[in-house]
């Protein structure tokens, strides 16, 4: 199975595996900015079977503090909600959304990182799926998912800390280019970029519909910025959801990359930390 096989999963192919009668966990990640809660959609139409899985409040641990916007749950937590989804061990699991594969990239990030094998994002979301669609809520039979770490900050999936950011390789910011250059900044209360990072936007990493760039593209597109096999790289975003997009990216061409979860939310918190507006080449 190649890289991608093992992040992303096409409709067709997710499709045909439903028809056909295997397991498959389905987790409905409705989120975006404008909207973080999204089950008011879910209940409108979901995947057949689909649970759920409220970002802000189960794939985020805002009881923690100084650690930005959408610290990252502990894997006790995390355990019981994966358990009241369904996941079961050795049953893949599908995540999705419906803006910008944000939400889909989290879930998938925070699961593997806690050690939960054979998860995978449905390749362009929610508009991709071909099939009907159904209404209401999903209460699953409980899983039995047991995670393996409990602090997914030193979990199964690199990270980097504010404090190590400025020994990355490579760090690239994962927001709109208008945000990176501080010349807006709708949530965070300092404008700008951490020092040295180059902007790759995780929305540029999409077709206009909503699935994954090709392999070429995506290789073509990090190696302009300096990121090859082997690269020292890390990615940051606002608050460490849509940077999961470009760690997901990333993974599906084989480059293993560190996500900064705090990222501009932690970073700008501190004034004693720099902050750019020019341009890195």
């Amino acid at each position: 199975m190649g890289s991608r096989d093992s992040v992303l999963i096409t409709a067709d192919e997710l499709a045909r595996r439903l028809d056909e009668g295997e397991p498959v966990t389905l987790l409905d990640v409705r989120w975006s900015l404008p909207e973080p809660d999204g089950a008011a959609a879910y209940e409108a139409g979901h995947l057949p079977g689909a649970v759920y899985v409220s970002l802000d409040d189960e794939l985020t641990d805002h009881a923690a503090t100084g650690r930005g916007r959408h610290p990252l749950p502990s894997g006790g937590g995390l355990q019981e909600a994966a358990r009241r989804w369904g996941v079961r061990t050795g049953v893949p699991v599908v995540v999705y959304d419906d803006w910008n594969r944000a939400a889909s990239a989290r879930a998938w990030w925070v699961l593997t990182a806690a050690g939960i094998s054979d998860v995978r994002i449905l390749d362009g979301g929610l508009s991709a799926w071909p099939g009907e669609l159904d209404t209401g809520t999903v209460t699953p039979v409980p899983g039995d998912v047991t995670v393996a770490h409990d602090d997914l900050y030193v979990g199964a999936r690199p990270t980097v800390t504010a404090e190590g950011v400025p020994g990355i390789g490579v760090l690239l910011d994962a927001r709109a280019p208008e945000r990176y250059r501080g010349e807006v900044e709708p949530v965070d209360p300092v404008a700008g970029h951490i020092p040295g990072a180059r902007n790759v936007p995780s929305t540029g990493l999409l077709t206009a519909d909503g699935t994954w760039l090709s392999q070429r593209e995506l290789t073509a597109l990090f190696d302009s910025h300096g990121v090859t096999a082997g690269s020292d790289v890390a990615a940051y975003c606002g608050s460490g959801v849509t940077a999961a997009v470009t760690v997901a990216a990333l993974a599906a061409v084989g480059i293993d990359a560190a996500l900064y979860a705090g990222s501009w939310s932690e970073w700008s918190s501190d004034p004693a930390r720099p902050v750019a507006r020019e341009i890195t080449p």
